[in-house]
C-alpha cells in the first residue's frame, strides 16, 4: 500500500500505463457528510425556534435515525419526522426546517481542497475522468452543478443509470466500456473501502484510498476499521497525481 508525496509532472500521453480516473463522488469530491450534518443541524434548530417542543441535539440524532431506516437522499426526512415527533406535519415548522436545510446546505457543498486543480489538471492531460456513485441520478446531477463539475466528466454513473451498487463490480465495468479503457489502464479513487476499494478491485482496478473523505460524523453508516487493503493512500486529493505518476512509471511505487 502506497502512502504518496507531493506529485511531480505527470508523463507524457503516448509513454504512461494509465489512461483514465475513475472518482467516487460523495466524500472524495466533496465532504457529503459534512455538509449533511450541518445542514439537518441547521433545520433542527429550526424547527426548535420555530415550536418543536424537542432539543437541537435530540432533533439531529432523530433526523439522522430516519435517514439510517430509509437512506441518506430520501427526500421527506422532516415530514416522517414531524409525523414521529409531533403525530403531525405542521408547515410552519417543516418550512423553517427545510429554509434552514437549505441555506446551510448552500454553504456547506463545496468541493475538497485542490479538487478543482487536479480535475482540471487531468483534463488537460488527456485523462478520460468518470464518476461513479450510488447516489440517485438527479441527486447526483444536483451536487455536480452545485459544485460547478457538471462539464468535467466524460462518464457520469449512478444507481439509476446501472441498477447496482458498489461494491458489485458491475458500475466500474460499465464505465470503462463508456470510457473505452480497460481496467489495468484505469484506477479508481473513494473514500470507503468496502464499497469503492473493493468493487474497483473486483473489476481489475488500480485502487486509491480517499483517507481525507473517511473523516465521517457520528451518523456515518460506515463499517468500522476496515481491514481492505487499498493499492494506495492519499491524505489529499492533490497526491492523486503523485499516485498516477507512480503508475506511469515516474517513481517506484512504496509499500508499507
Amino acid at each position: 500500500m502506497g502512502v504518496c508525496s507531493p506529485p511531480t509532472k505527470g508523463a507524457p500521453v503516448a509513454q504512461r500505463a494509465i489512461d483514465a480516473v475513475i472518482f467516487d463522488l460523495d466524500n472524495t469530491l466533496t465532504d457529503f457528510m459534512g455538509a449533511k450534518e450541518s445542514s439537518i443541524r441547521a433545520a433542527a434548530a429550526a424547527m426548535v425556534d420555530a415550536g418543536l417542543p424537542m432539543a437541537v441535539d435530540a432533533a439531529t440524532d432523530a433526523v439522522f435515525a430516519v435517514y439510517k431506516a430509509r437512506g441518506i437522499e430520501h427526500q421527506k426526512v422532516f415530514d416522517l419526522f414531524l409525523e414521529q415527533a409531533m403525530g403531525r406535519v405542521e408547515d410552519r415548522i417543516l418550512a423553517a426546517a427545510v429554509v434552514a436545510y437549505r441555506r446551510a446546505r448552500d454553504g456547506a457543498l463545496v468541493t475538497y481542497p485542490h479538487a478543482k486543480m487536479v480535475l482540471n489538471r487531468l483534463a488537460k492531460d488527456g485523462y478520460k475522468l468518470a464518476v461513479v456513485s450510488d447516489a440517485p441520478r438527479f441527486e447526483a446531477w444536483l451536487r455536480l452543478v452545485y459544485l460547478g463539475l457538471q462539464h468535467t466528466f466524460d462518464v457520469v454513473l449512478t444507481y439509476d443509470d446501472t441498477g447496482f451498487r458498489k461494491p458489485a463490480p458491475e458500475p466500474f465495468r460499465m464505465a470503462l466500456d463508456q470510457l473505452g479503457v480497460g481496467p489495468d489502464r484505469a484506477v479508481v479513487i473513494g473514500d470507503w473501502k468496502e464499497r469503492d476499494i473493493v468493487g474497483g478491485r473486483a473489476a481489475g482496478l488500480h485502487t486509491v484510498y480517499a483517507r481525507y473523505g473517511d473523516q465521517y460524523s457520528q451518523y456515518a453508516d460506515k463499517v468500522a476499521d476496515d481491514p481492505t487493503e487499498p493499492d494506495y493512500v492519499v491524505d489529499d486529493l492533490l497526491q492523486l497525481l503523485d499516485v498516477l505518476d507512480r503508475l506511469n512509471g515516474g517513481a517506484a511505487a512504496r509499500k508499507d
